[in-house]
């Protein structure tokens, strides 16, 4: 059965945009509503947010609007779809707001992009892809980003610097 309803969750990385092409390719094949997601990670301010009160407000409502915005240029970006794309933007645990979103809204299809991290890397930072698909009750479709260049530009360094 073709989807009716496909999300699409941007990072607003180069290594989401094949995934991003391939949910709009699938929106467009099918006739299928198309729904952006991008939910900013509120465990990157675990011990702040009890504490620094109205300025993490501030922070957070700024980066939110900012992330709105950008995801208002990527429905823009779509270009003629049958249906009018819809944009979310949440702050929350990543993995747990897409699958809600998607039982929500009741999607068929989830479109996740990987950085496509293996071995320690994985590991250590986890993979919000692989989260999401363990945790999702409909098909999820990872695409991996198209290299790990930028990834590989980093080496290991000591801090603090030895001499």
């Amino acid at each position: 059965m073709p989807p009716k309803k496909i999300l699409f969750c941007a990072d607003f990385s180069e290594n989401s945009e094949p995934a991003r092409q391939l949910a709009l390719d699938y929106a467009k094949a099918f006739g299928a509503e198309l729904l952006i997601v991008h939910v900013i990670e509120s465990a990157r301010f675990p011990g702040y947010l009890d504490w620094a009160g109205d300025e993490m407000d501030q922070i957070l409502d700024r980066t939110k609007e900012s992330a709105k915005q950008r995801l208002d240029a990527l429905a823009a970006e779509s270009g003629p779809v049958d249906k009018p794309v819809k944009v979310f933007c949440e702050i929350g645990s990543a993995a747990n707001t897409i699958v809600a979103l998607a039982a929500k809204e009741s999607v068929d299809l989830v479109v996740i992009g990987t950085h496509g991290r293996t071995g320690v890397k994985h590991l250590v930072m986890g993979s919000i892809a692989r989260s999401v698909l363990r945790m999702a009750h409909r098909p999820v479709l990872i695409v991996e980003g198209p290299t790990l260049e930028a990834e590989e530009q980093f080496t290991a360094q000591e801090f603090p610097p030895v001499p």
